[in-house]
C-alpha cells in the first residue's frame, strides 16, 4: 500500500516551492517591474506557503519512511497534478482566462510543452510573463528532481523518485554514489547551459529582458515566448543559430554533459551513441527539409532555406516548439514531417520529450534482428547499444513504450475529435502534448483557445502523460497497482 504521512509530507516540498516562487515574482512585481500584479502574486505565494508549512510541522513528528517505488511513482505523478494546479493560480488572477485554461497554460509552462491559450503576449506585464518562462525552466529538469537537490533527508530512497522522474529505459547509470550529489549535479550543468544561452542571446541583439526569459525556455526546451510572434519577432538568424545550439545542448543527456564538463573530453559527445545518431538524424533531416523547402519555391536561396529548416526541425526534434516562419504557408508534407520529428525526441536524460533516441535506436536493432531471423532462421542475432549486449527486458520494455505512445495517441485524438475538433487539428493537439512539442497544426495553429474545456483537460493530462513517459502514470490506474 502507498504510504500516505509519507506521500502527504513529500507533496508538501514542491507546494511550498511553488508558493516560494510566486511569493518571489509578488516582490519583483513590486520592486523591478512596478506591473500592478504584485497582489496576484503574494496573496496565493502566500496562502500556498502558509498551508504548506503547516502541513510539514503536523507530520514532523511522523518518521519519514523508505520510499518505495510505489510511493515513488504515486508522488512523481501527483506532484505535477500539483503544482500545475497550484501554479495556474496567479495565471488565472492575471489574465482573467478560466481555471481550466489557466491549469492548461501552467502545466503546458511545468511539463515545458509551451502550448498556449494566451495571446496579447507582447502587451502583458514583465513579471507575468517572466514568472511563465520561469515556470518552464523549472520543469524543465523536473520538480521532483529539485526536490530531490534541495533535500538530504530524501537520500532514503532519492534514487527511486529520481528514477520515477528521468526519461529513457535505462536509469541506473549513477553520476554520484549518493542522489543528492547527482541531482545538484544536474542542476549545475543546468545553470550554466542558461547562463551561456542569456548572454549568448544578449550579444545576439536581443534585450536583457529577453534574453533571460528565452534563456529559460530554450535549454529546459520549453518554448514559451514573451512576444506571440515567438522568436520570429526578432528576425533574427543569428538568434536563430543561438537557439539551435542550446536547443540541441538541452536535447543532450545532462549526465554526458556533467563528464565532458568534469573531464574536459569533448569527443565523449561523439562517442556517445545516442548522442551521435541524434546529431546525424538532426543534421541530415534538416539538410533534407531545406532542399524540400526550396524545391518547391518556399524560400529564395538555399541559405535562407537552410536556416528557417534547420531552426524548425530543431525546435520540433527537440520538443521545444519555437517558431520563426508561418508553417501553414510550407507545402503540407513538410509540417507533417516535424509533426513526427517531434515522435523521435531528444536524449534520455535530458529536458527534451518525444521517444528519446535511445529507444529509437534499440528499437530500429531490434526490428532489424527480428527480420534478419526471418531470412536467417540459425543466425544468432545480438543486439548491441554502446558495445554492450542490451537485455531482453530492456528491449522488451522499449517495444512495450511505443506501443502505449500508438495506443495512448489513437485514443486520445478520438476523444479530442469527439469534443468537436477535426482530425488533424485533433491528432496535432495530442501529437503536441504527448511529445511536450507545443505548436499545433489546423485550427490550433496560433493557439488552442478553440479546445472546449472536456479537450482542454484531456490535453492537460497528455502533457503529464508524456512528461512522465506513460508507465509512471498509467500505472496508477491498474487496481493491482493498489492491491499489495
Amino acid at each position: 500500500m502507498v504510504n500516505t504521512p509519507n506521500t502527504l509530507r513529500l507533496l508538501a516540498m514542491p507546494a511550498l516551492w511553488i508558493g516560494v516562487v510566486q511569493f518571489v515574482f509578488g516582490a519583483i512585481s513590486l520592486v523591478l517591474h512596478d506591473d500592478a500584479v504584485a497582489e496576484p502574486f503574494l496573496l496565493p505565494g502566500g496562502a500556498i506557503v502558509l498551508i504548506a508549512a503547516l502541513l510539514q510541522f503536523g507530520l514532523l513528528r511522523t518518521k519519514l519512511h523508505q520510499v518505495s517505488y510505489r510511493d515513488a511513482l504515486v508522488f512523481a505523478s501527483l506532484t505535477w497534478a500539483l503544482t500545475g494546479v497550484l501554479g495556474a493560480i496567479p495565471i488565472q488572477l492575471i489574465t482573467r482566462i478560466s481555471f481550466t485554461d489557466a491549469v492548461f497554460e501552467s502545466v503546458s509552462a511545468l511539463t515545458t510543452t509551451g502550448a498556449t491559450v494566451l495571446t496579447g503576449l507582447d502587451d502583458m506585464p514583465g513579471s507575468f510573463l517572466m514568472y511563465r518562462q520561469f515556470l518552464q525552466w523549472m520543469g524543465g529538469l523536473g520538480v521532483v528532481i529539485f526536490v530531490v537537490a534541495v533535500l538530504p533527508m530524501l537520500n532514503v530512497g532519492g534514487m527511486r523518485l529520481l528514477k520515477a522522474e528521468t526519461s529513457g529505459p535505462v536509469k541506473d547509470d549513477k553520476l554520484s554514489p549518493r542522489i543528492t550529489h547527482a541531482a545538484h549535479s544536474l542542476w549545475l550543468v543546468y545553470i550554466l547551459l542558461t547562463a551561456s544561452c542569456a548572454v549568448a542571446y544578449f550579444l545576439g541583439g536581443m534585450s536583457v529582458f529577453d534574453a533571460i526569459a528565452h534563456s529559460f525556455t530554450t535549454v529546459s526546451t520549453g518554448g514559451f515566448s514573451t512576444h506571440d510572434a515567438s522568436l520570429g519577432y526578432f528576425g533574427s538568424h543569428l538568434i536563430f543559430s543561438i537557439a539551435n545550439l542550446f536547443m540541441v545542448l538541452g536535447a543532450i543527456s545532462f549526465g554526458l554533459h556533467f563528464r565532458v564538463l568534469r573531464t574536459g573530453q569533448l569527443h565523449r559527445y561523439w562517442d556517445d551513441e545516442e548522442t551521435r545518431v541524434f546529431l546525424r538524424t538532426v543534421a541530415a533531416s534538416a539538410l533534407a527539409l531545406a532542399l524540400y523547402l526550396l524545391w518547391n519555391d518556399r524560400y529564395d536561396s538555399f541559405v535562407e532555406a537552410l536556416s528557417y529548416a534547420t531552426f524548425h526541425l530543431v525546435s520540433f526534434i527537440t520538443s521545444t516548439g519555437f517558431s520563426a516562419d508561418d508553417l501553414g504557408t510550407w507545402p503540407v508534407a513538410a509540417p507533417l514531417g516535424l509533426m513526427l520529428a517531434g515522435y523521435l525526441g531528444g536524449c534520455a536524460g535530458s529536458t527534451a520529450g518525444g521517444g528519446k533516441f535511445i529507444r529509437n535506436i534499440i528499437a530500429f536493432k531490434t526490428v532489424r534482428s527480428d527480420f534478419l531471423r526471418l531470412l536467417h532462421p540459425n543466425a544468432v542475432k545480438e543486439i548491441r547499444y554502446q558495445n554492450k549486449l542490451v537485455a531482453d527486458d530492456i528491449q522488451f520494455s522499449v517495444m512495450a513504450f511505443f506501443s502505449f505512445v500508438a495506443g495512448s495517441t489513437l485514443l486520445l485524438t478520438l476523444l479530442l475529435i469527439m469534443t468537436g475538433l477535426d482530425l488533424l487539428s485533433a491528432f496535432s493537439a495530442v501529437s503536441a502534448c504527448l511529445n511536450v512539442l507545443g505548436p499545433g497544426f489546423g485550427e490550433l495553429g496560433s493557439n488552442f483557445q478553440s479546445v472546449t474545456d472536456a479537450g482542454i483537460w484531456v490535453l492537460s493530462f497528455a502533457m503529464i502523460l508524456g512528461r512522465l513517459e506513460y508507465f509512471t502514470v498509467l500505472v496508477v490506474f491498474f487496481p493491482v497497482f493498489w492491491r499489495y
